[in-house]
């Protein structure tokens, strides 16, 4: 039964992972076709970064459900969201240090990804009427 409970949460969380995962490939790759192969190559590590953190958070935060686990919920829950904020911060300050990006895609795709992360679970819940 506890387990039934976390179930419609992981199942949005795995759909918004995977459209996330699918809208940087995708902007990668046009961006490879239209612009340059090193534009689509930073869209591509500007949005694997927010996926990388947001797979991180998703993980923790189903991890455990129910009313008996209720501390452990609210503890994973915010250990994944401090987790998803460091490993940004890390991931962003391994690729402006160590490699050569161009940062416009970058920061658009992460900010695109980041909107889909927003806006796209309101409309999986407008759906299901």
């Amino acid at each position: 039964m506890v387990a039934a409970l976390a179930r419609p949460g992981r199942e949005l969380a795995k759909r918004l992972l995977m459209i996330q995962v699918s809208v940087a490939m995708f902007v990668a790759i046009v961006v490879s076709i239209i612009i340059n192969v090193h534009w689509g190559y930073s869209a591509l590590i500007g949005g694997g970064i927010f996926v990388i953190a947001n797979t991180v958070f998703s993980l923790l935060a189903f991890r455990y459900s129910g009313a008996r686990a209720i501390k452990l919920v609210t503890v994973s829950f915010y250990a994944g969201e401090v987790l998803k904020i460091l490993i940004t911060i890390v991931l962003f300050s391994l690729v402006y240090m160590y490699m050569q990006v161009e940062l416009v895609p970058l920061k658009l795709t992460y900010l695109l990804v980041l909107g889909i992360n927003i806006f796209a679970p309101v409309l999986f819940i407008n759906n299901k009427k």
